[in-house]
């Protein structure tokens, strides 16, 4: 009888270079899940495909910055390893990184969060997604504002619910977020607010008022708040640092704080971060960790660790070179008047759209084949940012200065 397994049948035509395979019973693309088959390209990595091999690249497409992980921070991850730290490890994170952790929103907010309250994760990327599967079943609804890095919808979408988009305005002053059209956005579906700030990639910051705002909808509509406020020491308003969901809400709060080491300390290749939420969450989040990692070697989190306790000086040095790369943008750029952009208040990135161009896609590839300076085109943030570029800043000073001249050289040539 026949059988209603899909066959394979493999052919193999000789020659005296090629063996050729032809699947001729099924397509195996179509026999993949939904969501992952419409897991989408990213914008971003086209570009960085297309040019990282270029000798006169100035890279100031990816979010990071361009030094190494300083010594101090590898020279722990180093001794661990020689101290034969290679085995299984505690799910939730070592307790000297949980309580690392702790202190370090304890010195940064003045605000108390218990190590009960803390688990590591292998990068931020993954604390968005435990995030999203902790409050997140097929069908249901996340609401992301956009222009937004493109991995927190990819999240919501490849756990089968839905990315409802929320665009922002682009006004005189600055970027915008309005409170009605998001509380609008909710329906019975919804089951969290993704809210980034300062956000990756227009550099808006969201007033302590505004969060309040956000905090009492969640409260009263009984929806989730995902918090990534990865950006909150890199901020250019009077206060140190960008205002906190932590220093208005209670630690029962419906709040979960994703966060990286990556940005701070320069250890974006080490996909270390973590997620802090009430306490109650603490099982449900190891059983997710068990499930898909099953912990973070132990290695990294000495090396974690290390930046925590010790890395004040190397972040801030970090914040005071970001800010003097956007002074140099903002400066640069004043005087091109086909250059559409506010001074971002926070984060590390220059967020701009350039007269007449509205395939950002393909301004950024011919930008990048002509002077081999790579940007990140806005279509990879959302429908409400496709008409700008996004530039990181957190690199050296003379490659911005240089990637300004090409760039205003490049808008001259038209």
């Amino acid at each position: 009888m026949p059988s209603d397994k899909p066959r394979v049948l493999v052919c193999h035509a000789f020659s005296d270079t090629l063996i050729t395979r032809t699947l001729v019973s099924t397509d195996l693309i179509n026999a993949l899940s939904h969501e992952a088959r419409n897991a989408p390209l990213s914008g971003i990595i086209e570009i960085v495909n297309a040019g990282r091999l270029r000798k006169d690249l100035i890279p100031l497409w990816a979010g990071e910055a361009d030094l190494p992980t300083p010594d101090f921070i590898c020279e722990a991850a180093i001794k661990s390893l020689k101290e034969g730290e290679t085995f299984y490890t505690w799910q939730r994170g070592i307790p000297e990184l949980r309580q690392a952790i702790s202190d370090y929103y304890s010195q940064t907010y003045n605000v108390p969060v218990g190590v009960d309250r803390i688990c590591v994760t292998g990068s931020g990327m993954q604390a968005i997604q435990l995030a999203v599967a902790a409050v997140t079943s097929a069908g249901d609804e996340v609401i992301v504002p956009t222009p937004a890095w493109p991995n927190m919808a990819a999240a919501v979408e490849l756990r089968g619910a839905k990315a409802v988009t929320v665009p922002m305005s682009f006004e005189a002053t600055g970027w915008q977020l309005d409170k009605a059209r998001l509380e609008a956005a909710i329906t019975p579906r919804t089951r969290a607010i993704f809210l980034n700030s300062p956000c990756n990639p227009t550099g808006w910051v969201a007033s302590e008022e505004f969060l309040k705002d956000v905090l009492q909808i969640a409260r009263e509509r009984g929806v989730w708040i995902i918090a990534d406020e990865i950006y909150g020491q890199f901020h250019y308003g009077n206060a140190k640092t960008a205002p906190s969901f932590l220093t208005i809400s209670t630690p029962d709060d419906p709040v979960i704080y994703v966060n990286t080491m990556s940005k701070n300390w320069a250890m974006t290749g080490w996909r270390l971060g973590w997620i802090a939420a009430p306490a109650q969450l603490g099982q449900v989040l190891e059983n997710l960790v068990q499930y898909s990692t099953s912990g973070v070697p132990a290695f990294n989190q000495r090396a974690a660790v290390a930046a925590l306790q010790n890395g004040q000086d190397f972040l801030e040095e970090q914040i005071a070179k970001a800010a003097k790369g956007r002074e140099i943008l903002l400066n640069g750029f004043a005087s091109a008047d086909s250059i559409q952009a506010s001074a971002p208040a926070g984060a590390f990135y220059y967020f701009f759209s350039v007269d007449g161009v509205t395939d950002t896609r393909r301004f950024a590839l011919d930008l990048l084949e002509q002077t081999g300076v790579g940007l990140a085109p806005g279509t990879a943030f959302g429908d409400a940012g496709s008409n700008f570029v996004r530039l990181c800043f957190a690199r050296r000073h003379d490659h911005l200065e240089m990637a300004v001249d090409r760039i205003r050289e490049f808008l001259k040539r038209g």
